[in-house]
């Protein structure tokens, strides 16, 4: 993926050690409290970030994992806590999101959108039809989530035969244990940034949430399926990917 520009933000892939550096504080902050969050999965991805005018750290940062056609499921990081095999015929290839953090106490939605912007052209240079992820709550306590569950157990479950099966220790079958929908704005409100723009790409989730005790959230599993993002949200991503 080439750098592209737009207003105050570059969106590139990381380059150097300088790069990887910044981005790797921002896991670090976001995710384990200052800890260290590398694992075994970065060598294999590419990892961008989108920096703003005259600021040193990301304003934002992800991982990417392209899964050619024919690949295993198993090789993604959502495999540690969902059964993909649902997933494994997919026609062609899959990309995963992961790692998706923005700077701590600064949220951009510009910013947010051209982490999406890039994404897009990175979907669109391998081909990709599938875009998995998964989208985190901060704590464990799915009760504290109720209304996001809720809502996603209502409105946003995917298709049976490609939603992935439960295999992790703690789960959360939110569609028996969320409740009643309720108010559906308070649910939104209550979603993550990413898993909104997820949603607003016509995105789907499992029918479980997982306990991750190791960062302390609780997430689902997303995934969009390139073919049915409404064309508008795709015209408006590509134009932004376009740079200027």
């Amino acid at each position: 993926m080439e750098a592209f520009r737009r207003g105050r933000f570059t969106a590139r892939l990381a380059e150097g050690p300088d790069d990887r550096a910044r981005i790797m504080a921002q896991r670090a902050a976001v995710f384990r409290g200052g800890r260290d969050d590398a694992d075994p999965l970065d060598d294999a991805c590419l990892h961008v970030m989108v920096a703003a005018d005259g600021e040193e750290g990301p304003a934002a940062a992800f991982r990417v994992l392209v899964l050619p056609a024919g690949a295993a499921p198993g090789q993604a990081y959502a495999a540690r806590f969902y059964d993909l095999s649902p997933l494994a015929g997919w026609p062609g290839p899959v990309v995963e999101m992961g790692r998706f953090c923005l700077r701590p106490g600064a949220f951009a939605p510009d910013a947010l959108r051209m982490a999406w912007a890039a994404l897009t052209r990175i979907v669109e240079g391998a081909g990709a039809g599938l875009i998995i992820g998964c989208a985190s709550f901060a704590g464990t306590d799915w009760r504290a989530h109720r209304p996001a569950l809720a809502l996603l157990a209502a409105s946003h479950l995917g298709p049976p035969d490609l939603r992935p099966r439960a295999v992790a220790a703690e789960v959360v079958r939110y569609p028996e244990l969320a409740g009643p929908a309720g108010d559906a704005r308070a649910g939104l409100a209550a979603l993550p940034p990413l898993l909104r723009f997820y949603l607003a790409m016509g995105g789907w989730v499992g029918d479980h949430a997982v306990v991750d005790r190791d960062l302390g959230t609780l997430h689902v599993f997303t995934c969009v399926e390139v073919a049915k993002v409404p064309p508008g949200r795709a015209a408006s991503l590509r134009a932004l990917a376009a740079g200027g």
